[in-house]
């Protein structure tokens, strides 16, 4: 599984994402690669599914046919386990 994590740089929230999902992954077993990246890079990778914040969510989901999650909590894991959940990842 591939996932990525974005924001407008790709260096600072989109990493503190990056290990959150990361940890997720772990939690639950599941084998994946999470890369962080920019919001412009981020519409023309090839991923199962991207976790982001508020201000990138909308752009995002109206750019790429992947699932879009929008978490605001970012060192927390629970909004990140209800977007595999909606996806049946766990």
């Amino acid at each position: 599984m591939k996932v990525i994590t974005v924001c407008g740089f790709g260096l600072g929230s989109s990493m503190i994402l990056r290990m959150s999902v990361e940890k997720v992954l772990k939690k639950h077993g599941i084998d994946g690669d999470v890369e962080s990246c920019d919001i412009t890079t981020a519409s023309s990778m090839e991923c199962d599914v991207i976790f982001t914040s508020k201000e990138f969510y909308e752009e995002l989901g109206n750019k790429v046919k992947v699932p879009v999650f929008r978490v605001n909590n970012f060192l927390k894991g629970e909004e990140i386990e209800e977007g595999f959940k909606s996806i049946k990842i766990i």
